[in-house]
Order: C-alpha cells, then structure tokens, then sequence
C-alpha cells in the first residue's frame, strides 16, 4: 500500500512539472528567459568600464527610427526567422542556461559528457568541466553545424525547445562538461523532425571528423527516450519562444537589423494584407449567412383561431 501511495505521489509531481513546462504549454515562462534576468549588478570594474567607452565616444549603434519618408523594418518574421541572428539569440540562450545554472546541479549523464565521449581526438582538459564558455564559443559551435548541414533558421527555435525539455524532463543541468554534446543532440533531432530534408548521422560525422556513426546514433536514441518521444512541437509554443527570443535580444543590445522599406516589400506587405482582409470578410459573410437561417426561422406563421 505504501508503495502504491508513493507511485501515486511521484506521478502528480510529474504531472505538476509537466504543467509548466515552458516546452510543451504556451503560457509557461521559457527557463532561458528567466536565467537571463538573473544576472547580478555589475560589479565596479564592469562600470567604470562602461564609463571609459562612454567617455572615448565608443557608444553602440544608434536605433534607427521611422519617419515620414522612411519606414524601417526588420528583415525578421516569426514564420521566416533571421538565420544568424536567431543562431546569435539561441547561443545567447544557451549561455545563459550555463551560466546561471543550479549549483548543485542535476544528475550528470555519461552520454553527454565530453570526457566520456569526446568531439575530437585532441585531449580534453582536465578541468574541462570547471570554465564556462564564453557566448562566442557557443555561437562558432552552433553556427558551424548550422551552415555545414545547411538548416534553417526555424530549426534553430527548435533545438532550443528541445533543449529545454530535455533539461526538465530529464531533470538535468547544462554546464561546462556536457553542454557541446546536449545542443548536439538538440540540433540532430530537431533537423530531422524540422526539415523537409533530414540531415543523416553519417553526415554530421563529416562536420565532425573524429566522432563515430554509432556514437551519434546512441546520442540520438537517448535524448529521444529523455525526451520520452515527445518531439512535438505546438505553433503556441514555437511562437512564445520565437517572441522570448526577440526580447532577449533586445535586453542585451542584440538588436535585429533594420532595412528601409523598398518598394517591393511594400508591394508584398498590401497584398498579404489584402489577403487577409478578403479572408476576413468571407468569414463575416458566411457568418451573417448562418444569422439570417436562424432568423427566417421566426417568420410569421399562421395561428388557428379557436372559435367559442
């Protein structure tokens, strides 16, 4: 009995999580999000640094602003993503995920562990757990796997959904030691469920010269099970992590480009906008139609006299 009532309780812990995991429900916060605003208030040293490049006039790009003759837009949609600034925000992601990680940490896998199963014949570090890596090393690393197997920006989101999940369902940490071979993992899976065209194993082992076929096919048949085969991603999903993606990098200065609005574009925009007007009213349409059904329904009707 006691044992039933213990499974009983574990189930409803899961359930629980499950409830608000940002991977599978829309109105969850994304993890990455929130690690992002976590950050403590820079030290003096960071400031007084800040202050240098303000005095030296080595300020930032200045934020383009619409007018009357000019209309700025950026070249980044939620159904066609920027593919390198949505690697950039990915990584920025990740980096934080790492860096303000739980110090106790989760259970640690061998099959992540670059120790265990390394990328490359070079000798890994002894203290290769122990030093974060810095947010340009993530991007090299995810860029490089991105423009080798030629994926799309979409599969970016994606891998970062998986990641995600994988780090809640499995409830495990990404840190120093396996962080390589967990967005690996993320990135494979989700080129193949993501993309018309699938990258094989034996082609990621071409980007990656020295790791094996069998290696990457045990990769991806563990993450698929820690992931309890739940690779389904909902458009509510994809679409919050998209828009947390965006204010992420608006909160680090990572702004996306701005083009002025050419004449095509805005060709383009008035049609898909004409589109969805047209669309609109066929709706309206059809729903005053199913209005005046019910209505010819109250017509006036002929009611016997009753005669005394």
């Amino acid at each position: 009995m006691e044992r039933i009532l213990s499974a009983q309780k574990y189930l409803s812990h899961i359930c629980i999580n499950m409830e608000y995991n940002p991977s599978d429900h829309p109105r969850a916060s994304t993890i990455f999000l929130s690690k992002s605003q976590t950050d403590e208030v820079p030290s003096r040293n960071v400031r007084e640094k800040r202050k240098s490049l303000f005095i030296n006039n080595h300020l930032p790009t200045r934020r383009k602003y619409s007018s009357c003759s000019t209309i700025f837009l950026d070249d980044n949609t939620v159904s066609q993503p920027n593919l390198k600034y949505t690697i950039k925000c990915v990584s920025l992601a990740i980096y934080y995920h790492i860096k303000n990680r739980d110090p106790d940490g989760g259970m640690l896998l061998d099959i992540f562990d670059e120790k265990l199963h390394p990328l490359s014949k070079s000798e890994v570090p002894q203290d290769y757990d122990k030093h974060d890596p810095e947010q340009k090393q993530i991007y090299r690393f995810v860029r490089t796997l991105f423009s080798a197997a030629q994926l799309t920006s979409e599969c970016a989101i994606v891998t970062l959904v998986y990641l995600e999940r994988l780090l809640t369902y499995a409830e495990i940490d990404i840190g120093p030691g396996n962080w390589k071979r967990m967005v690996l993992g993320a990135i494979l899976l989700a080129s193949k469920v993501w993309d018309d065209q699938a990258v094989w194993n034996v082609d990621y082992c071409q980007i990656l010269k020295d790791i094996t076929v069998e290696d990457m096919n045990e990769l991806e048949r563990q993450f698929l099970e820690l992931l309890q085969f739940n690779i389904n991603v909902p458009s509510s999903v994809y679409a919050k992590y998209y828009f947390d993606l965006r204010s992420l990098s608006e909160a680090n200065n990572l702004s996306f480009p701005l083009e002025p609005l050419s004449r095509d574009k805005a060709q383009k925009l008035e049609a898909i906008s004409r589109l969805c007007d047209d669309k609109y009213k066929e709706v309206r349409r059809a729903a005053r139609k199913r209005w005046a059904s019910v209505d010819n329904l109250c017509g006036v009707r002929w009611v016997p006299a009753i005669v005394s």
